[in-house]
């Protein structure tokens, strides 16, 4: 009976990390499938060593461990981009199936069953309502270089105005004749895919990237 008592939490556990994981994999992220389930084994593992090797003394010691210890697995998984910052949603997932995984190997099930569910079905549901999002209201970088004349940055900002996409000048660089400039633009997708045709086809751009 003990040895069941201590298979099952562990099965249990894998196949909560197996679920999620699941759906990390299927968003390509860079933390998927085994990743989820190795963080809430081991962080059940370690829940159940630390109650049965810490007495009725200090049953938290090893884990309160995992806590501190999975911070710097999520932080593996978090980039910086030009504007923006990846890999946020992937950390938290890491993180709480390090909470799944100790709820399971603290003996409290449904309450890990309640929150696997709940954490599936956010991450399902939030990934429709950001690309709704997207549609509507969506970031971009432009950077442009071209030869530099007066009034030519009022004129790309009337532009994106034009097309209804909010714009913020950022980092601007001269050399000689040529002009570098970025822009950090908003808007629906549609107008962005808009600007940006009318951007590529400009031949007065040497170079136009987003």
């Amino acid at each position: 009976m003990d040895l069941l008592d201590d298979i099952l939490p562990i099965l249990f556990s894998v196949m909560v990390g197996g679920i999620i994981g699941i759906e990390r994999e299927y968003q390509l992220k860079s933390a998927g499938l085994r990743t989820m389930i190795l963080v809430t084994l081991g962080a059940c593992i370690f829940t159940m060593l630390s109650q049965n090797l810490g007495g009725s003394g200090s049953p938290d010691r090893i884990a309160a461990n995992i806590i501190t210890g999975i911070g710097f697995v999520g932080a593996g998984v978090i980039f910086k981009e030009e504007n923006r910052v990846s890999g946020l949603t992937t950390a938290v997932t890491i993180w709480i199936c390090a909470a799944l995984g100790m709820t399971i190997g603290a003996g409290y099930y449904q309450e890990a069953t309640v929150g696997s569910v709940v954490v599936f079905l956010l991450l399902i549901m939030f990934k429709y309502i950001q690309d709704v999002i997207d549609k509507i209201s969506t970031r971009y970088t432009y950077q442009m270089t071209l030869s530099y004349e007066d009034g030519v940055t009022e004129r790309y900002e009337n532009l994106f105005k034009e097309h209804n996409l909010k714009s913020m000048r950022g980092k601007q660089m001269r050399n000689g004749e040529k002009y570098t400039i970025i822009w950090r633009v908003q808007g629906a997708a549609k107008n962005h895919d808009i600007c940006t045709k009318i951007l590529l086809n400009d031949s007065s751009i040497d170079e136009f990237k987003f």
